[in-house]
């Protein structure tokens, strides 16, 4: 929570203060995702000084050696599997700095703390030859490079895919590897295209690399909760091949401990034909945590598996609803007091943040489209392009609302709020207004309508799909 009489703290630490040696570590990134636009099969001499560059950045690490050696493999296009690790991994290590960087600024803005908590070693993951066909596949990638793409290397991904879903340890990878190749897939043959998004398919390579190492382990750790949920907002992640809905919470401990921030999600995969509302109709039947939160109810949790990251496995046996729970009460009473959770390092990522905060007594501004709120001294820029299609939450009710529960992200270079509910004045009436409102269903009547459509074209695609089947 930052409200307005903390105006002296925020002035001593602003979010948009520099912090130091961060462009370094970005341009050192940047550099070396260039090489992976050319490949590594030839490289050419802007593409070895990128690979120095990498090697540079880490040279204080304990991966100093290993990518250094990497990157005169690789410079002389002779690396191996081994070294093209090594380099996703050194890559990897700079963005999981300055994930760290930006997490300590966060938390001097918003006076919250992390939990500390030091994850126990787990066992790395099983089915060793189909991770080896998940790391070949990349290689080739890497050798190739996105201007030598071409659908023979894309569709290498296919049989790699095919073989992981049967394993549920595995089904992470796959889904990241799934995706990836039907984003390649777009842009073939690369010689003919003239742009490309570079960091966002040099991320999904390294964290593909780094999930088919055998010694990464298979799954996240996790103990149990029991204890009260406080729902906060939720936030839609939509991809043309899948659909993902994260609910963001407070915790509070049956056992009197401290609260903390947790997630809970759902995912589920989809056509690209079915969008907005209908991302909602393919989630809504496996998550009951939506008409909790639609309803402004509490859940009580009993040994609700949660990972050591804040992420709630969720189970609906194990959950039931409880009594009221206002989002903006608990974004006023609960959210100061409650802490972060721990950061996988392969989660140690400046995209990954996403710390919920609550504002309140901003003055909101709109000039041509741009939405900001200003408070004690400092400009949060408002990231109205995130909010879900699907809900009553528009960027002109951002620009006329009073408090605001929202995620605080890092994008192209600076920190942007994105809102998940504000509350806003309409006549004499104060209107509390979700990003998640339509998840459980809705009767609004432009909601209405496009449930509808979205149901017609499930229906369709559920018709087609039992035909095919059938024949």
């Amino acid at each position: 929570m930052v409200p307005a009489d903390q105006e002296g703290s925020l002035m001593t630490v602003q979010l948009d203060d520099p912090v130091d040696g961060l462009d370094q570590a970005l341009a050192a990134v940047d550099a070396f995702d260039r090489v992976l636009t050319g490949g590594l099969l030839r490289p050419r001499p802007d593409q070895e000084e990128g690979l120095r560059g990498l090697a540079d950045a880490v040279a204080g690490s304990p991966l100093a050696a290993s990518v250094a050696v990497a990157a005169e493999k690789a410079a002389a296009g002779a690396a191996s599997e081994e070294h093209l690790v090594a380099l996703a991994a050194g890559r990897t290590a700079l963005l999981g700095a300055v994930h760290d960087a930006l997490a300590t600024r966060v938390y001097a803005v918003t006076g919250r703390s992390s939990s500390g908590v030091d994850a126990p070693p787990t066992a790395p993951a099983a089915a060793p030859n189909r991770l080896a066909g998940a790391r070949a596949w990349l290689c080739d990638l890497a050798r190739a490079g996105w201007q030598g793409l071409d659908r023979e290397l894309v569709a290498g991904a296919e049989p790699v895919v095919a073989g992981m879903l049967a394993d549920p340890a595995l089904r992470r990878l796959a889904s990241l590897l799934d995706g990836f190749a039907a984003e390649l897939d777009a842009f073939c043959p690369g010689a003919g295209q003239d742009r490309f998004p570079v960091r966002r398919w040099a991320d999904l390579w390294t964290r593909g690399m780094l999930l088919s190492d055998p010694g990464y382990p298979a799954a996240p750790p996790s103990g149990t909760v029991t204890g009260r949920l406080l729902p906060l907002g939720v936030d839609l992640h939509e991809h043309s091949t899948g659909v993902q809905a994260q609910v963001h919470a407070v915790f509070e401990p049956a056992d009197g401990g401290p609260a903390r921030l947790v997630r809970a999600s759902v995912s589920a995969p989809k056509p690209d034909t079915v969008v907005g509302a209908g991302g909602w109709q393919l989630l809504r039947p496996h998550l009951s945590l939506f008409s909790a939160l639609a309803e402004g109810l509490t859940m009580e949790l009993t040994d609700m598996p949660v990972t050591d990251e804040g992420d709630l496995l969720w189970n609906d046996d194990l959950a039931r609803t409880g009594g009221p729970a206002d989002p903006f009460a608990t974004a006023r009473v609960a959210l100061p007091a409650a802490t972060g959770s721990w950061t996988a390092p392969l989660d140690r990522h400046p995209a990954r943040l996403a710390e919920p905060v609550f504002l309140e007594g901003y003055r909101a501004d709109e000039q041509d489209g741009a939405v900001t709120f200003a408070l004690a001294g400092s400009v949060w820029e408002v990231d109205v392009d995130r909010l879900p299609s699907a809900s009553p939450l528009t960027p002109q009710a951002v620009a006329a609302s009073r408090a605001c529960i929202g995620l605080l992200r890092w994008d192209a270079g600076r920190f942007l709020l994105q809102p998940l509910a504000v509350e806003a004045v309409k006549g004499r009436r104060t209107v509390a207004l979700h990003a998640g409102a339509w998840a459980a269903g809705t009767t609004d009547k432009d909601g209405a309508r496009a449930e509808k459509a979205a149901t017609e074209a499930v229906q369709v695609l559920r018709e087609r799909a039992g035909k095919l089947l059938r024949s």
